[in-house]
């Protein structure tokens, strides 16, 4: 994914607000360890994973000690094996202590996000539906954890609520209607992604006459979804792109993608995830 000038500010603020978090004052510890003493260190993986990070730990090295040098063996999206080295820091004792727990928490977290993702990819693989994330993301990191699904495979839906129109149900209570809310959002959208859920295939039907071109299943039956598909592709005109989402599980994933939906929304890539079991080891 490439570092584009709102995520290299991103993980600017991210790493500085850590690191305030962390280190506070000063590193009382790390003032135990002579000032001019320098070592050379590794992280390890200790689990296989998908790796994600690479930008924030060295963003953290660059902030606390530009004498910190980092050479990575591995990149971002790589797939990484128990017990491999991630990469080697050289440079003064100190910066490498106060910057190690910092380092490592986004490196564990960000590789957990594109982990879970990869898996969730690999459950769709031969068919033509494709994983999306949500916003449901760690407050204050939602464009690393973006970053991080792109890494494991997956395709970023919205960035928040500044970017694409997502007409929900409380939206259309307030609207009046299905009708009255396609119409608000295609009077004031402003060439953003207009996108409307729905919750049974009444509504469905809605909201493709009130000229829906993207729609959010929710919580559909698999005997829904295959009929949504096929009302969606007899129809006239171009087909709509149809989303599927609401408590989906890798046990059930498949079934889903096979009803013929284009998307698979899933919270849970960014909000049920565990760190990746990694560590540091002085050399």
């Amino acid at each position: 994914m490439e570092i584009d000038e709102a995520l290299r500010k991103s993980i600017q603020k991210s790493v500085a607000d850590a690191l305030a978090e962390d280190i506070g004052a000063g590193d009382l510890t790390a003032e135990l360890v002579p000032q001019d003493a320098s070592v050379s260190a590794s992280i390890y993986a200790r689990e296989n994973a998908i790796m994600a990070g690479r930008p924030w730990v060295d963003e953290v090295y660059a902030q606390l000690d530009p004498d910190v040098r980092i050479e990575w063996c591995t990149s971002d999206a790589d797939r990484i094996a128990e017990n491999s080295v991630l990469c080697k820091v050289e440079g003064p004792s100190r910066s490498i202590l106060s910057g190690e727990r910092t380092a490592l928490n986004f490196l564990q977290m960000l590789s957990a996000t594109a982990t879970v993702t990869a898996g969730y990819v690999a459950a769709l693989k031969g068919t033509d539906a494709r994983i999306l994330d949500t916003r449901k993301t760690i407050p204050g990191l939602r464009l690393a954890q973006k970053y991080a699904v792109h890494c494991g495979g997956g395709v970023n839906h919205r960035i928040g609520l500044f970017d694409a129109v997502l007409i929900k149900e409380n939206h259309i209570l307030s609207a009046g209607s299905i009708e009255a809310a396609m119409q608000a959002a295609n009077a004031s959208a402003h060439g953003a992604m207009i996108e409307i859920e729905v919750e049974s295939l009444d509504e469905f039907q809605e909201a493709l006459n009130a000229g829906a071109k993207r729609l959010l299943l929710d919580n559909f039956s698999l005997n829904d979804l295959r009929t949504a598909v096929e009302i969606n592709r007899v129809q006239a005109g171009p087909a709509a792109e149809l989303e599927a989402s609401g408590g989906l599980t890798l046990d059930h994933l498949r079934q889903v993608a096979e009803t013929g939906v284009d998307y698979i929304s899933v919270g849970a890539i960014t909000k049920n995830i565990r760190a990746i079991d990694l560590s540091m080891r002085f050399d």
